[in-house]
Order: C-alpha cells, then structure tokens, then sequence
C-alpha cells in the first residue's frame, strides 16, 4: 500500500444533532488545521425551528416541558428580534477584537473584513437572518464565532420566549467552515484515496489565500514590533559603548 499510516485530524466538530460540512486534516493538513483555527473565521448555518413548543435539550427530540400559542408571532416580529441580537453580538465583536475603531489599522482590518476576535470569547453571532417564515416553522441563516451547536438550539428557544411565546431547534446543518463550503465537501459515496487527493488539491489555493490574507497581517505587525525593539536595544547597546568610551 502507498500508506501504511495516516495522521488524521478533526476540524470543529459537530455533534450528533447536527449536520454539514466537517473538516478533516490529512498529513501535513493537521498544521493547516491549527493554522486555520489561529484565524478565527466564522462558520455559517442553516437553523429550523418550530414555535408553540419547548423541550428540555430545545431540540425538536428532547421531552415536551411546555406548549405556548404562536398565532401572534409575525416575520415582522421576529426579525426585529434578530436584529436586536445581531447589534448585541457587533457590541461584543468589537470589545473582544481589541481594536481601538478611531485608528487607521481599525480601519484597513474593517476594509479587508479582519475584524473578528483571534483569541477566547464567547460565542458571537456576527450576522442572522431569517430565511422563511411559515407558521409555526422559521428557518434561520446564522454567521457565527467560537459556537457549539446545542448553543444555536439554546439561541432558537431564546427567539420564541422573546416573541412571547417558545420555540424547538428542528435542524442545525453547518453549510460553511471558514473557507470551506457544502460544495467542497465530499458525500459518503466519494470516501475514497482518488476523491480525496482530488478535493485536497482544489481547495488548496483558497487555503493558502486566506492564511496569508489573515495571519499575515498579524504577522506583518509582529515583525515591525520586533524590528522596533530591536532598533531600540540597539541605540541603548551604543548608548553604553559611548558612555564607556
């Protein structure tokens, strides 16, 4: 056999629930891996869910805790909803970004769409919309930072007790990971060395393109950082020579 061993790591996982694109790191792909995790990009979803009902793990699955009415929700509503927790979540963007939004880097990281915590936080929705309205069913699209899925379910049943009402999580399905998307991803049937080596090679470039877009930056002002002190030890260092001489 060409292999005789493989190291294989796991991107963000989903859990049973859910459902989407998974990223897997091959060889070499495991440091692109930690490589794309130090970039922080944001993931996007495709949430369902169903007013007049709550459960006790705010799924559609879990054990009935309650019905409520929902006749009074309207797409009005609910987006307006949205729109409070995605200016809520901007709020917190920024704060964990540790970007001063007055200065010229502010400005250049916002132009180039930079703006994004690259250390801890806490989940942050950094977009929602809502893709259908059809009593008692809502679907959502969700762009998002550091999330777990059952955090989106938890996020679903927050949106029905704001409407007056509650409401179940009834899909979680990931469509992008960073830079991957659905159409990158390979079904069960393409499970297979060829389709493998085939979907490495056509998703390499916007790999790379996207680690030096993000990190480099971050490097870049690391390198200048480093120049600096450099600089700076070195007039003290002939600061001293002349004190000596």
């Amino acid at each position: 056999p060409r292999f005789k061993k493989l190291k294989i790591g796991a991107g963000h996982r989903l859990d049973v629930k859910a459902s989407g694109v998974f990223v897997l790191g091959i060889g070499h792909g495991n440091k692109l891996l930690t490589d794309l995790y130090n970039c922080h990009l944001s993931r996007v979803y495709t949430v369902g869910g169903l007013f007049g009902k709550a459960t006790d793990d705010f799924s559609d699955t879990g054990n009935l805790v309650e019905k409520t009415t929902f006749d009074h929700i309207t797409r009005e509503k609910l987006e307006r909803i949205l729109a409070v927790i995605q200016g809520t979540n901007q709020k917190a963007l920024l704060m964990y970004s540790n970007i001063d939004m007055k200065t010229q880097e502010a400005y250049e990281l916002a132009v180039k769409g930079l703006i994004r915590p690259m250390g801890k936080s806490p989940p942050i929705i950094t977009a929602v919309r809502c893709l259908q309205f059809a009593l008692p069913e809502f679907h959502l699209e969700i762009h998002c930072l550091h999330e777990t899925q059952q955090y989106l379910r938890k996020m679903v049943h927050e949106i029905g007790l704001e409407l007056k009402s509650s409401a179940v999580c009834t899909q979680v399905r990931r469509i992008r990971d960073g830079v991957f998307t659905v159409d990158d991803a390979l079904p069960r049937t393409q499970w297979n060395m060829q389709s493998i080596q085939e979907a490495i090679q056509n998703c390499q470039l916007k790999v790379e393109t996207e680690l030096e877009k993000t990190l480099g930056e971050h490097l870049v002002s690391h390198e200048q950082s480093l120049q600096h002190n450099t600089a700076t030890m070195c007039q003290q260092r002939d600061g001293q020579q002349k004190e000596r001489g």
